[in-house]
């Protein structure tokens, strides 16, 4: 199967559903309008609030929300073959995430840049509220901290990433204070200087991986570990024109430049797919992951359909930085159906390798060996980027591998193979880390606003001390795990929650419809409800058995409840966790539904007409 094919239908139906859908959403669904005043303008405190130019706000916007999903879920969802990736690519994009994104983003605008929790506490029960808040703060923690060790492993020993990414936090400083302080609006040169200085330090990293101060930059997973929390933490309190958009901006040209240079790639080379469009284990027992295709597709793809952290985006630091309401269909929507794009992109990279090869790389030495396969490449590929690369899962080495032939077989480019490779473990690494500042920061906002349910005085609390206070608690949250390597062991709870979370915004994304007078557009977030929440709540409880208990019930263990009383420690609290998100999204959905019963008898009782009055006798 050619590639180019996948990434040419996959453009169009991106352009496509964006210029239609999309617009349909924009026009009908929300009717946007310049003349109301957004959030940026009414409480602009040139700290969080702050008006933003649209493409300066893209740019955040899209780093924010393409962390790793975008990339390592369609690489691992390759154990299925690439048509179930490609297909859900396609359409969750445009009719679930595209539509999510939008909708949360217009209702946190409208609402002066409230979070997720406050919107449900507002359009549907203070019950739900509550639930949401506490899902949120959970999700955000767990998903921080795993993100934070892809970092890490990322950036492991590696002079050139640590390098090159350090670099990119005083060039956007600088940015910041040119283009806000020293030219106010100058968001052209601001670009032109950042970009020369990135593409200085990419060069530098290169130069340093071989020069006698390689070892200043080599580091052991403790210290990068304790650099990303201080970096996360710096980041959550400064004003966000000040580090945080700039340097999220600056890192979304290296990335949008990236996919789009593979996209290139793709179509110049035009490397055939080595893996079928389907692999025997969509029936399970796959050497990646266990589970079958439904619901696992759905759940390891993630970010590049749809994801619920994106609602926390839409409703943390993007709706505060929104210019005009018309930027909202780019920045949401449009942002979206790009992320779609770079997951096929990473789909076609990983599934251009030869299955033995992809299968050698994700899976530990022992489940490959089950596998009967003989590796084609693989060694060649090792001599050429000088690493070793069997027995390596997670994805990003698998993806990095892929990225790296198709760029080195560009023509002018051959033979730079190591140049690539190292070039793409860098590339993974900028996607992750700008959601670390971004997620660390709406963390901060959440921690206030569950503070301010019990204390309602922290709701009130502004300044530099809360920032300090709450971004300390956030870091200290998701670093603990980060530094314990426990948040290893319930990384598979991790696409459970995220897509049970993109079920609780979809819910109250309806109820904020229903409010507003939207009710007869409904149908556009109950679509993608219905089936996330069937999706989710399959996967999460297949997920005790097939992966938190799985070792006990093998053993014999006679049900569910032994196995779990036989678990050790981090299973329980996979099983727990996963049951309690499960628990709260059945809470939200019934509610929901009582909350949206009330407003349509109402509505109907409201336009009936008043009864005539009875002739008199």
């Amino acid at each position: 199967m050619p590639a180019l094919y996948l990434v040419v239908v996959s453009a169009l139906v991106a352009i496509i559903a964006y210029r239609t859908y999309g617009a349909f959403l924009a026009a009908k669904v929300a009717t946007l309008d310049d003349l109301r005043r957004t959030p940026a303008h009414t409480h602009r405190d040139g700290r969080d609030y702050v008006p933003t130019h649209r493409w300066v706000l893209f740019g955040h916007h899209f780093a924010a929300i393409a962390g790793a999903g975008p990339l390592i879920g369609p690489v691992l969802a390759a154990q299925f073959g690439w048509a179930p990736g490609f297909l859900w690519l396609l359409v969750g994009s445009v009719i679930a995430g595209g539509v999510h994104d939008f909708v949360i983003l217009t209702a946190s605008v409208r609402s002066g840049g409230r979070s997720l929790a406050n919107i449900a506490r507002e359009n549907v029960s203070p019950l739900t509220g509550g639930a949401t808040a506490i899902a949120i703060v959970f999700v955000m923690v767990v998903a921080l901290a795993a993100m934070a060790l892809v970092v890490v492993n990322s950036l492991r020993e590696s002079a050139w990433g640590v390098f090159s990414i350090a670099l990119t936090i005083p060039i956007a400083l600088a940015m910041g204070v040119y283009a806000y302080r020293i030219r106010p609006g100058a968001i052209r040169g601001a670009t032109v200087f950042g970009l020369i200085l990135l593409l200085a330090a990419l060069a530098g990293g290169a130069w340093i991986q071989d020069s006698p101060f390689r070892g200043w930059f080599l580091h052991s997973d403790r210290s990068i570990a304790i650099g990303i929390m201080a970096y996360g933490f710096v980041a959550s309190v400064l004003p966000v024109w000040l580090l945080l958009c700039p340097r999220d901006y600056l890192s979304s040209f290296m990335k949008v430049g990236a996919v789009l240079l593979l996209a290139v790639g793709v179509i110049v080379v035009n490397p055939r797919l080595q893996m079928p469009a389907l692999t025997p284990f969509i029936h399970g027992g796959g050497p990646i992951f266990p589970g079958t295709l439904f619901p696992y597709v759905f759940i390891t793809i993630a970010c590049g359909a749809i994801s619920g952290f994106h609602s926390l985006i839409a409703s943390g630091t993007t709706p505060k930085m929104i210019d005009r309401e018309r930027d909202i269909l780019p920045i949401s929507y449009g942002a979206m159906v790009l992320e779609g794009f770079v997951g096929v992109v990473a789909l076609i990279a990983a599934c251009a390798l030869h299955p033995a090869d992809y299968f050698a790389i994700n899976a530990r030495p022992e489940g490959f060996a089950q596998l009967g396969m003989t590796v084609q490449n693989l060694h060649a590929l090792e001599v050429q980027v000088g690493e070793s690369l069997a027995g390596r899962p997670g994805g990003a080495v698998s993806l990095a591998v892929g990225m790296a032939q198709i760029f080195s077989a560009l023509p002018f480019l051959g033979g730079l193979m190591s140049f690539w490779y190292h070039f793409a473990i860098m590339f993974e690494a900028l996607f992750v880390l700008t959601l670390i500042d971004t997620g660390t920061r709406v963390t901060r906002y959440m921690l206030q606003e569950v503070g301010g349910m019990a204390f309602p005085a922290l709701r009130e609390w502004r300044g530099l001390a809360p920032a300090v206070v709450f971004s300390g608690l956030a870091v200290a949250g998701w670093g603990y795990f980060v530094m314990t390597g426990t948040v290893s062991t319930i990384w598979p709870m991790l696409g459970v929650a995220n897509q049970l979370l993109a079920a609780f915004a979809l819910a109250i994304g309806t109820s904020w419809l229903f409010r507003t007078g939207k009710g007869r557009y409904a149908w556009c977030t109950l679509v993608p409800l219905a089936f996330m929440c069937v999706n989710t709540l399959t996967a999460g409880w297949m997920n005790v058995g097939v992966n938190y208990l799985r070792p006990q019930l093998a053993a014999g263990a006679p049900s569910l409840w032994a196995a779990f009383a036989l678990a050790p420690a981090p299973a329980k609290i996979q099983t727990v966790m996963t049951l309690v998100i499960m628990a709260l999204l059945v809470i939200v959905v019934v509610d929901s539904l009582v909350q949206w019963g009330r407003m349509l008898r109402g509505r109907v009782a409201t336009s009936q007409p008043a009864a005539e009055p009875a002739a008199a006798s």
